[in-house]
C-alpha cells in the first residue's frame, strides 16, 4: 500500500537508488528467506552497464534477493513526461543493459510497449516447457505406436 503513496521525483541515479534500496530498505534481508526488488522503468541507467552488474552481483551474493526489471519503451528517445534521458541508448540497447543487470541478480527481464510484450523471461519459461511437453509427448506417442505395431 505503501507504492501508491509514492510520488516520482528526484534524478535518475539508478544505482544511487539501488544502493538505498538494498542497505537502508532492505537492512534486515538476511532475515527473509526471499526477496525481490522490481524496477519498472522507461529508460537506460546513467550509470555503466558493468558498474551496476557487478555491484548488484555483490548484494545478491550470500542472500536470496532478486532484482527483476521492467522495461517499458514508450515514445522514442523521451520518458512519459517527454523529457530526454541524461544517457541515451536505442530501445535495443537498453533491453540489453537491463537483461545483463538482471543475469547478475538471478532475476528475470521483461520488456514491453504499447505494441505488446517485445520479450518475457517467464513467456520464454513457459513456451520452453511447453516445447519440452510437446517433444515429450510425441515420443510417448511414437512409443504407442512402435508397441501397437510389435502386437
Amino acid at each position: 500500500r505503501w507504492v501508491l503513496s509514492l510520488e516520482c521525483k528526484g534524478s535518475r541515479n539508478f544505482l544511487s537508488a539501488l544502493r538505498r534500496a538494498v542497505e537502508v530498505d532492505f537492512k534486515d534481508k538476511d532475515k527473509h528467506k526471499s526477496q525481490g526488488l522490481y524496477l519498472l522503468t522507461t529508460g537506460i541507467p546513467d550509470q555503466e552497464t558493468h558498474t551496476i552488474s557487478a555491484y548488484v552481483a555483490e548484494v545478491c551474493t550470500g542472500c536470496d534477493l532478486q532484482l527483476h526489471v521492467c522495461l517499458f519503451s514508450a515514445v522514442k528517445g523521451t520518458d512519459s513526461s517527454g523529457i530526454i534521458a541524461a544517457r541515451y541508448a536505442n530501445p535495443r540497447e537498453t533491453a540489453s543493459a537491463f537483461k545483463e543487470i538482471v543475469q547478475a541478480a538471478n532475476g528475470r527481464f521483461h520488456w514491453f510497449g504499447e505494441a505488446g510484450i517485445f520479450e518475457s523471461d517467464d513467456i520464454a519459461s513457459i513456451i520452453s516447457e511447453m516445447e519440452k511437453a510437446k517433444n515429450y509427448s510425441q515420443k510417448c506417442a511414437f512409443l504407442v505406436e512402435s508397441l501397437k505395431q510389435r502386437s
